[in-house]
């Protein structure tokens, strides 16, 4: 969300406030299409709808004809036709002091103006500065006009007097949100800026909370002492910068929006609290990375660090495929592939060039173990870890997109005490001074690291308040200079609580239609539950029942897997022929399970004649589906992929990973009616 005092400038800053890759209403371009087939485009209702609006009105489409095809008011339209009317101007006009205020006025960023002008973006930041055009803070009032608003909510103008009181307190510190909720970085963030900014305020700080989700605690008027609800860009923050004047700024609890601004904080002078940058560039870039593993004696997976498909290639075939793909300063694991040959590798790096080509790709070598998790504070001398929490699927799935252990079942003492001794050694190593995130990959008791991130992660709630460690506040008091020893706890991995807490996925797929449902290693989850309970059954009962998961209704399923999954098939499919499931499967998967013991029912697959797989589906008495596609394919007219997507859009659950259909077959052989109600503001660690 955006507030302006004009709709232009509203909606120019809710564009920049996206964090697609777009900031005006030339971000998208349609100008390869002819008239009619614009006219086309502009009946299709989609997120870049405004865009194709505004290449008709370039080409001159009357209001009355662009209002016939989409219904939209004329008045926007006329707003759109006044933003398409600056950028002409900008192209064709010399750039006057007038021109620039009228500009600023609806919002053009300065990288924009610079580059409709054919000036540098320094060129016009300097001219605005020297003329006196800067950004001035209207509050917003939250009594109505009643009487007077005393809330320091603010939002940016240009053209009119500042509202933002300007205080001088001892410490200030000026805390950066987590921007827009989408996969990959959601609420977890804004409970990290939240808890961060509560904190500072407890130590004395006054503390300024710059984020733009209106859904979020964080811009509630009341958590921090001023709130600036802007876009988290250079240009917007170092407006702020310069009215507050920070002692310093806390990065590390916003997600990948926050981090990526911290060089250009550094420009402004702001001081960056907690990890050093370096540090952070350290974790992300492949060299200084391996340099530090080498020193700190950690294994990783072999890989390389590229910038084109063909030395993709030449880095996957020395290490043998498969090999992960994903580019550097994600989240979400956005962009990140499994590639299987070299035109995968084709593929996959002209998908991850249209995110991100500012940093380089990474290729690792793909190693499928059991995949580890671990946050913990650092204050730059020792470690405290809350809880180690193991995934129940392999790696090669998204941590976002697994089931969730705490504390880890499976793994053994030695393992355990490798896993805190590499956290220890990481966190020294990268001098981390608050949260640091580890990922490990754990095969034939060797631990493996897969990657470092010196920030706040999405478990940190999660392992919060199963272990009722307030792992926020105590990295926010670290950053300002207490102990771990000083706050009272002992150095290392914290006694383990006497519950078992399971954190599962929730996904979204029946409202995105279209989208391909298996999962991997880019993260698809758009939300989570919490299933906790004093036994792992139970738990992992309430975990999948929270989920939506509401089984067993008419004990059928139907199971379709790729050649490699089907000895591990045959377990999961004797356990639901246990629980007293009828188990239909497509020809080559039931013949296996036949030739091994289970009574499976052999099915047509969708291309062949009735009845087939997709009657099956669409006489809404199947429960289940187990489909794990063949990787690497991403063709939308495969069979796996049609009965995946119907299953989900005629309501039935559906699972692509062998490890996720064995725990839900263990869930349902241990359901009970008599769960125990767990009153979670108790759960302490022992």
């Amino acid at each position: 969300m955006s507030i302006c005092n004009n709709f232009e400038g509203a909606l120019m800053k809710a564009i920049r406030s996206l964090e697609q890759h777009v900031d005006s209403l030339m971000s998208y371009d349609f100008t390869g299409l002819n008239d009619a087939e614009l006219r086309e485009q502009l009946n299709v209702v989609d997120d870049r709808r405004i865009w194709v609006i505004a290449e008709a009105l370039r080409r001159h489409f009357s209001y009355d004809e662009i209002h016939a095809i989409t219904k939209i008011d004329k008045w926007f339209i006329d707003k759109l036709a006044i933003i398409v009317e600056m950028e002409e101007t900008l192209k064709t006009q010399p750039l006057t002091v007038e021109l620039l205020k009228e500009a600023k006025r609806i919002e053009f960023p300065d990288n924009v103006i610079a580059k409709l002008t054919g000036k540098t973006e320094a060129e016009i930041h300097d001219m605005r500065y020297e003329n006196g055009i800067v950004a001035a803070y209207k509050m917003v009032d939250t009594c109505a006009a009643e009487f007077e608003a005393a809330t320091p909510y603010y939002y940016s103008v240009f053209g009119s007097e500042n509202e933002a009181e300007k205080t001088n307190p001892q410490k200030k510190v000026l805390v950066l949100g987590s921007g827009p909720i989408r996969i990959g970085q959601g609420i977890e963030f804004d409970y990290c800026s939240v808890h961060s900014t509560w904190a500072f305020a407890k130590e004395g700080w006054e503390t300024v909370i710059v984020n733009n989700n209106p859904e979020t605690v964080s811009t509630d008027f009341d958590i921090a002492d001023k709130l600036y609800f802007e876009p988290l860009t250079t240009e917007d923050v170092e407006a702020i910068v310069k009215i507050e004047k920070p002692d310093g700024a806390v990065v590390q609890f916003g997600g990948q929006t926050a981090i990526k601004l911290t060089e250009s904080l550094m420009k402004m002078g702001v001081k960056i609290l907690g990890t050093k940058a370096e540090d952070v560039d350290a974790a992300e870039d492949r060299e200084l990375f391996d340099e530090i593993l080498e020193k700190t004696q950690i294994p990783r997976a072999a890989g390389g660090t590229v910038f084109t498909a063909e030395e993709a290639k030449e880095v996957a075939n020395r290490l043998g495929y498969p090999v992960l793909v994903r580019p550097s300063y994600v989240l979400g694991g956005q962009g990140m592939k499994i590639a299987f040959n070299d035109e995968e590798i084709e593929e996959f790096i002209g998908i991850i060039n249209r995110i991100a080509q500012d940093h380089p790709i990474l290729v690792d070598k793909y190693l499928q173990g059991k995949e580890i998790e671990v946050d913990a504070v650092c204050d730059g001398t020792d470690i405290l870890i809350p809880g180690i929490m193991e995934h129940i699927e392999r790696t090669g799935i998204h941590s976002g997109d697994s089931i969730s252990v705490y504390p880890a079942p499976t793994i053994s003492e030695p393992v355990k005490e490798m896993i805190v001794e590499y956290t220890k050694r990481l966190a020294q190593a990268l001098h981390v001074i608050g949260l640091i995130n580890i990922q490990f990959i754990v095969m034939d008791e060797q631990v493996y690291v897969i990657e470092v991130n010196p920030r706040s992660s999405r478990t940190v709630p999660y392992i919060s308040k199963v272990t009722g460690i307030p792992i926020v506040d105590l990295a926010t008091k670290v950053i300002i200079g207490e102990t771990i020893r000083g706050m009272g706890y002992e150095p290392g991995l914290a006694p383990t609580a006497d519950y078992i807490a399971i954190k599962m996925p929730v996904f979204s797929f029946e409202k995105l239609r279209g989208a391909e449902i298996s999962l991997g290693p880019e993260m698809k989850s758009t939300g989570e539950c919490l299933g906790i309970a004093k036994t792992f059954n139970e738990a992992l009962y309430k975990a999948f029942l929270g989920a939506g998961i509401k089984l067993p209704k008419y004990k059928q399923m139907i199971m379709t897997v790729k050649d490699a999954d089907k000895p591990e098939a045959v377990g999961v499919a004797k356990r639901f022929e246990a629980l007293g499931y009828k188990i239909y499967a497509t020809r080559s998967t039931a013949k296996y399970l036949q030739e091994h013991g289970v009574n499976a029912l052999r099915i047509n697959k969708i291309s062949q004649e009735s009845p087939n797989v997709m009657d099956l589906i669409l006489g809404h008495k199947i429960d289940l589906v187990i489909d794990t596609p063949t990787q690497g394919n991403g063709d939308k007219n495969r069979d796996g992929f049609l009965i995946r997507r119907n299953a989900i859009e005629t309501g039935v659950y559906c699972i692509t990973a062998m490890d996720t259909a064995n725990a839900l077959a263990q869930s349902l052989e241990t359901a009970t009616n008599e769960l125990t109600p767990i009153d979670i503001a108790t759960v302490k660690n022992l």
